[in-house]
């Protein structure tokens, strides 16, 4: 890898105590106990983006969580870059699994970051990256090379939906005028290999709640005599994939456009993807999927479907003899290009309320959801981002699909008319969503000069 920074030690060692400061903010969307935190955080963003050069910002009020808007306008008859990123953050549970607190940024050494990584949540999904898109920006006013106009648009609910998001794109629509919309919350293969995301899954979010017995019942005075509703929940679950690795809700593959097996070997020897690496980071011996396709394609290019969570009965300490009133779970499904999420949450509502059996209730519901999206090839975005990539890491970045979800990014093309270009610099191993989250000081940094670069190819 060839890339040469162009910040000082100094400018590195005060983005980076800059970025501790907003990781310290546990601006943690999905609960109301940190509420008051979301509103510090996009006003400290806020002033952020004024400090680094922007004209002017403020802080919108939704009916959640506040959006922070920022711009610069340079010329306009230059290209526009809107900006787009979130500052909340996952919760943090469980916090006994943290080798130190969410909030309280350190960097520590690891195998795959000898240089250091910062652990903390919100390091790399998505606080990190967002700061690296802030100090680009303010480099390249510093060093006069500033050839676009800049907005910036970074919300606070990203990881519960983006709920309000939708409404702001509307009654915003010119303000919000641009070229290309910039995102930097997916990943890199390595920092060796480089990957530029070109696709991203679409998300379907369900949740299944079965109640049978009108109360907790005794085990032993009621057991063997009605259906336990997490039994026949686990059942219903277990059934939704077959033996061989497919999904059998009817109609769940009628879209799916099959990618050529020819294609699918190009990428997979281009990636250069290690199963036995990806085996070894997760501390697993064997891996399990859809059979016919290999674990990078499972990751990327297939549907999916996956429990998030279940729970009812009894589950504190010690034991409670009960058959519980209520089972519920929460069921995530990816979904690749030509899916729609709205067909697909239909077709898994109506297949749970087909299998049910009638010695329970049901009840299944749509949290949220997003369809799929592709970078298309002969868009000047697409262009600069690979040249971007080729100028800090001397070579051509391997275009590849993400297995993750951002559903606002269709949502943008629809409503804005603008397409999205994704650069994220974080690594598989970052542990997003998870307990011990970290972010490379390396991956900050090269993100910071790569956003430049595309910089100085877009404004061309």
């Amino acid at each position: 890898m060839s890339t040469i920074s162009t910040l000082s030690e100094e400018e590195k060692s005060k983005y980076l105590e800059e970025l501790f400061e907003f990781l310290r903010l546990p601006s943690v969307s999905a609960d109301s106990k940190f509420s008051k935190y979301m509103n510090s955080t996009a006003n400290w963003l806020s002033n952020e983006l004024l400090k680094s050069g922007c004209d002017s910002t403020k802080v919108y009020e939704t009916n959640g969580h506040p959006i922070v808007y920022g711009e610069k306008i340079i010329n306009p008859s230059f290209p526009t870059i809107l900006v787009y990123g979130h500052y909340d953050v996952q919760p943090p549970d469980p916090l006994e699994l943290w080798n130190s607190p969410p909030f309280e940024p350190t960097i520590k050494k690891t195998d795959i970051h000898p240089e250091g990584a910062i652990f903390a949540r919100g390091a790399c999904d998505d606080k990190g990256q967002v700061f690296m898109h802030v100090k680009a920006f303010e480099q390249l006013i510093k060093k006069k090379k500033l050839n676009c106009n800049v907005k910036f648009m970074i919300e606070g609910e990203e990881e519960v939906g983006s709920e309000n998001l939708e409404k702001f794109l509307v009654d915003n629509k010119s303000k919000l005028g641009a070229d290309v919309i910039l995102i930097s919350d997916t990943g890199l293969s390595s920092l060796d290999n480089p990957t530029l995301t070109v696709g991203l899954r679409g998300l379907s979010y369900m949740e299944i709640k079965l109640t049978g017995p009108n109360r907790d019942l005794h085990s032993g005075t009621y057991g063997g005599t009605l259906a336990n509703p997490i039994n026949t929940l686990s059942e219903i679950i277990s059934s939704l994939i077959d033996g061989k690795g497919k999904i059998v809700i009817p109609g769940f593959y009628e879209d799916v456009v099959e990618i050529e097996k020819s294609k699918r070997d190009i990428i997979e020897q281009k990636s250069k993807f290690n199963d036995q690496k990806f085996k070894d980071s997760l501390g697993l011996s064997e891996v399990k999927g859809e059979e016919g396709y290999s674990t990078l394609e499972r990751k990327s290019i297939r549907p999916t479907l996956d429990v998030n969570g279940i729970w009812g009965g009894y589950i504190g300490e010690g034991s409670k003899t009960v058959i519980p009133s209520e089972a519920h779970a929460k069921i995530s499904m990816r979904l690749v290009p030509n899916q729609n999420w709205e067909k697909i949450s239909e077709l898994f509502k109506n297949h749970i309320l087909s299998i049910a059996p009638d010695t329970v209730s049901v009840e299944v519901s749509t949290h949220h959801g997003g369809n799929p999206y592709v970078t298309p090839e002969n868009f000047k975005g697409y262009e600069a981002a690979i040249n971007a990539y080729k100028d800090s890491f001397g070579k051509e970045p391997i275009p590849q699909k993400d297995g993750g979800s951002i559903p606002i990014v269709p949502m943008f093309e629809s409503i804005l008319g603008i397409k999205t270009v994704l650069m994220g610099f974080g690594l598989d191993s970052d542990a997003i969503h998870s307990p011990n989250e970290n972010f490379g000081v390396k991956n900050f940094f090269i993100g910071i000069e790569t956003i430049q670069n595309f910089y100085k190819h877009f404004g061309n």
